[in-house]
C-alpha cells in the first residue's frame, strides 16, 4: 500500500453533483483517491463536518491600477488578499490586470503575474483590462489566448467605452473567436454622469444620496447592450457583479434565447439592501453597482436558486474605514469596494445552504465549479476527482462566529458585517494538498501560490 501525504477521513464529500461520507487520499498536491483503504502520513478526521472544493473567486481586485505619490488604492495586496482568501475557503482568485498610462494588456499583465507569484498564498489567475481597443490589443487577444489567458475585461461605465464603442465590438468579436471570455461592467456611463450632475445641482451632499448618482436604469441599460454585444459578436459574456432585478431580467431574456451569457453577483447585494445608505456611516456599503432595494435582493437569491446566476465572486477591494467614510466626498464620489473574501463562503453557507435557501450542490456550483468552468480551470480546480488538484475546504457547520472585521486577515479594519453571527466555518482550508489554514491561523508563506494555466472558453 501506498503511504500518501494526506487523508480527509469520515467527512461528507460535496459536489456539484451530490454528497457522501468519503474518505479523500491526496499525494503530490493532487487528490489520488476516493474511499477504499488510504495509508497516510497525515490524517485529518472530519466526521460531522462538510469537505467541499476550494472556492474559486472569480473576481478580485489585489494590483493597484495605479501608483504614484498621493493617489489612494485598495488596502490589500496579493499578500494580504490571499491571506484572507485561505482562512474563508477561497484557493483560487481571478484578479483585474490593468494597464498603467502606456501600457498595452500584455505589459501589465507581466507586471501583475510577477507580483502575484512573488507575494500571493493562493493560486491565480489574471484577467487583462481592455482599456484602449486600437490595433495593438486586436492582436494581443488572440496571442493572450493562446498563451493561457483566454479572458478581458471591458467597462461600460468608463467614458472610453462610447468614445470607441465600435472598436470594443470588434474586440469582442475578436475575443469570440479566439476562445476568450469577454467579462462586462455594465453601468452606463453617461446616465451616471448626469444623474451625479442632478444630485450636485439639487444641493444632496450626504452619502445617502449615492445610489441616486448609479440608478438601477444604468445598470439596466447597460446590461442590454451588454446582451446585445453577446448576440451580434457571438462571444461567450461574463456579467459581472449584476445588483438589480432589472437588469437580472434583460440576462434571463437572454439566456432562454440560448445565448452565451453569464451572470456574476456579489455577496453584499445578496445579504445587504439599500437601506444601509440612511446610516450614519452609511457610505462604507458603497460599490458599484450601488445596494438595492429587498424586492432586488430576494430575486437575486430566487436567480442563484434558479440557474440564472452562474457565480457570486466578490469583488474585493477594499478601503480603511477612515478612507470609505472620508467627509470631502461627495455622493456621486464615494470609494467603492470592501472586504468580502474570508466571509463570502461562510456567510453564503449559513445563510444560504443552513437556511435551506440554496442546497448544497448549488453551493458548490457558484463559489467553485460554475467559475472553474467558465474560465477555462476544471477539472484541475472546482472538482474533488482524482487528479484533481487537492484544493479542499473542511467546513465545520456547527461552529458560531461573530464576524469581527478588525480581527480578520484584510487590513481594512472592518467587515460590512460586523456583528453577524455566522454559523459553518472554514476548519482546514488545503491547497493543492497542503494544509495552509487551520480555524482563523493562515500559514505565512507569500509567493506559494500559482499561476493557473487556463484553457479556451467551452460552453459548460
Amino acid at each position: 500500500m501506498i503511504c500518501m501525504d494526506l487523508v480527509i477521513k469520515h467527512g461528507t464529500v460535496a459536489t456539484a453533483s451530490g454528497a457522501t461520507v468519503t474518505d479523500i487520499g491526496i499525494d503530490g498536491g493532487r487528490i489520488v483517491q476516493l474511499g477504499g483503504v488510504i495509508s497516510a502520513s497525515r490524517e485529518i478526521n472530519a466526521e460531522g463536518m462538510f469537505v467541499l472544493p476550494g472556492g474559486v473567486d472569480a473576481h478580485v481586485h489585489l494590483s493597484p491600477p495605479r501608483t504614484g505619490p498621493g493617489i489612494n488604492s485598495w488596502t490589500d495586496d496579493f499578500e494580504i488578499g490571499s491571506r484572507a482568501a485561505l482562512a474563508g475557503g477561497v484557493t483560487t482568485v481571478g484578479n483585474m490586470s490593468f494597464p498603467r498610462k502606456g501600457e498595452q494588456m500584455a505589459e501589465g499583465l507581466r507586471r501583475d503575474i510577477a507580483d502575484a507569484q512573488a507575494n500571493s498564498m493562493v493560486d491565480f489567475f489574471q484577467h487583462p483590462v481592455l482599456l484602449d481597443p486600437d490595433e495593438t490589443a486586436m492582436n494581443e487577444i488572440p496571442e493572450l489566448a493562446a498563451s493561457g489567458h483566454p479572458s478581458v475585461k471591458i467597462f461600460l461605465s468608463f467614458k472610453r467605452f462610447d468614445r470607441n464603442v465600435e472598436a470594443f465590438l470588434r474586440a469582442m468579436r475578436v475575443a469570440a473567436a479566439s476562445g476568450s471570455v469577454v467579462l462586462l461592467h455594465c453601468e452606463d456611463a453617461a446616465l451616471m454622469g448626469c444623474c451625479g450632475e442632478l444630485v450636485r445641482e439639487a444641493g444632496l451632499t450626504e452619502h445617502r444620496h449615492y445610489p441616486e448618482t448609479r440608478p438601477v436604469i444604468a445598470e439596466r441599460i447597460a446590461t442590454e447592450r451588454g446582451v446585445g454585444f453577446c448576440e451580434i459578436s457571438g462571444a461567450a459574456t461574463y456579467i459581472v457583479h449584476l445588483s438589480s432585478e432589472a437588469a437580472l431580467d434583460v440576462c434571463r431574456r437572454g439566456r432562454a434565447r440560448g445565448l452565451p451569457l453569464y451572470v456574476e453577483t456579489r455577496p453584499i447585494y445578496l445579504h445587504l439592501e439599500r437601506s444601509r445608505f440612511d446610516e450614519p456611516d452609511g457610505a462604507k456599503y458603497a460599490g458599484a453597482p450601488p445596494l438595492r432595494e429587498e424586492q432586488d435582493r430576494d430575486a437575486l437569491w430566487a436567480a442563484v436558486v434558479d440557474g440564472t446566476v452562474s457565480t457570486v465572486a466578490t469583488d474585493h477591494a477594499p478601503w480603511t474605514l477612515e478612507q470609505k467614510l472620508d467627509p470631502t466626498l461627495g455622493p456621486a464620489e464615494l470609494r467603492q469596494g470592501m472586504a468580502e473574501l474570508e466571509t463570502m463562503m461562510p456567510m453564503l453557507w449559513s445563510l444560504g445552504v443552513a437556511h435551506k435557501r440554496i442546497s448544497l450542490a448549488r453551493f458548490v456550483e457558484i463559489t467553485s465549479s460554475n467559475p472553474a468552468k467558465l474560465f477555462g480551470m476544471y477539472p484541475q480546480k472546482g472538482c474533488i476527482a482524482p487528479g484533481s488538484d487537492a484544493d479542499l475546504v473542511v467546513l465545520d457547520p456547527d461552529e458560531t462566529r461573530v464576524i469581527d472585521g478588525e480581527s480578520m486577515h484584510s487590513a481594512a479594519g472592518y467587515s460590512p458585517y460586523d456583528g453577524w453571527e455566522i454559523k459553518g466555518w472554514p476548519k482546514f482550508t488545503i491547497s493543492r494538498g497542503e494544509v495552509v489554514a487551520e480555524g482563523s491561523s493562515v500559514d505565512d508563506k507569500p509567493g506559494r501560490g500559482l499561476l493557473v494555466p487556463r484553457k479556451p472558453f467551452e460552453r459548460p
